[in-house]
């Protein structure tokens, strides 16, 4: 095992599947002499050159649509966006083309392409760029949506990307690239889409918690067990979508409660999704309401105190898992 960022991961993943794949390349605005905005794409172009790490104009549909027609031609485009909420203008390529040619192709072209880059809220860059826009990509069929939380899982879980022959949105939380943690050295360590991760064993409640939710959801155990003894099991999707309901809603048949804690906002959300899933596979177990922590329905505040108050926190989440515990 090796000691390093979400952000270093990345970087091992890309690298490994350049070396692996002469198919895969990378494409976006600033990713090569620059090193990339978040410096994700740190010393790739030097190493593989102009085109295997390609920069691009600010043009986002333009670029998303390159991506698609190479991957119909047989190439696996890695496409980065600056910050997500800028894929918004390349929305018509990732929904109306990658979604959908194969089904429109009639299976004759897969789109083996990645759109990745940072998702949600950062530090005080306001209402245009602090959106989580998970739950608008898992709406449409075709797309598969990954959200990795630990560096471990965004090296396995982005390698598994790129292998896979579906377009799939790799999110990647903007405030998380610096967090450590160990990641095996195996330069063919995968994680397989589609599978939660149980991040910590408990017995008396669940939270399901994803990407910027994680930490927090973990902190908020911690405290459960040392102030009350409650003990809490923490569960991450990983994939939103496919999402592995199985492993939830067998978690929530221990606990028998469940907290869902995400940074999207609340109406329409993937966590809607989860608890309805609930409903439908572990109604008989709940001993009590499923309680959601979400960002506050209203545009991101600059305000750094309104950004925090806006946003889902430790504290939020210990007072939900009281609630669903009647403490």
């Amino acid at each position: 095992m090796a000691e390093m960022t979400i952000r270093d991961a990345l970087n091992a993943a890309l690298r490994e599947e350049l070396i692996r794949d002469e198919n895969v390349f990378i494409m976006g605005e600033e990713v090569a002499e620059y090193d990339g905005a978040y410096k994700v794409t740190r010393g790739l172009w030097k190493e593989f050159g102009d085109k295997r790490v390609v920069d691009t104009p600010i043009t986002e549909l333009g670029f998303a649509a390159v991506g698609v027609g190479a991957a119909m031609a047989g190439l696996r485009p890695v496409i980065e966006f600056m910050t997500f909420n800028f894929s918004i203008l390349a929305a018509d390529q990732i929904i109306n083309h990658a979604a959908k040619m194969l089904y429109m192709s009639g299976g004759q072209f897969n789109i083996p392409i990645v759109f990745r880059g940072p998702n949600g809220s950062a530090y005080q860059v306001s209402s245009q760029h602090s959106q989580a826009l998970e739950a608008l990509y898992a709406n449409f069929p075709g797309l598969k949506v990954v959200m990795p939380s630990t560096p471990a899982d965004a090296k396995g879980l982005l390698k598994s990307s790129i292998r896979d022959d579906n377009p799939v949105i790799f999110l990647e939380q903007e405030t998380m690239y610096g967090l450590k943690g160990e990641v095996p050295e195996d330069d063919d360590f995968t994680i397989p889409l589609g599978v939660a991760d149980v991040k910590r064993e408990g017995t008396d409640c669940t939270i399901v918690a994803r990407s910027f939710t994680v930490p927090q959801a973990l902190q908020a155990a911690e405290i459960m067990q040392k102030d009350f003894d409650v003990s809490v099991e923490v569960v991450d999707p990983r994939t939103i979508k496919p999402l592995d309901i199985e492993t939830i809603a067998n978690s929530v048949k221990k606990t028998n409660r469940l907290v869902i804690a995400e940074e999207s906002h609340s109406f329409a959300s993937v966590g809607a999704e989860i608890s309805h899933q609930v409903l439908e596979n572990a109604f008989d177990y709940l001993d009590a309401p499923i309680k959601r922590i979400s960002t506050a329905e209203a545009p991101m505040p600059y305000a750094r105190n309104l950004e925090v108050a806006a946003l889902p926190s430790v504290e939020k989440i210990v007072a939900a898992v009281k609630e669903v515990c009647y403490l």
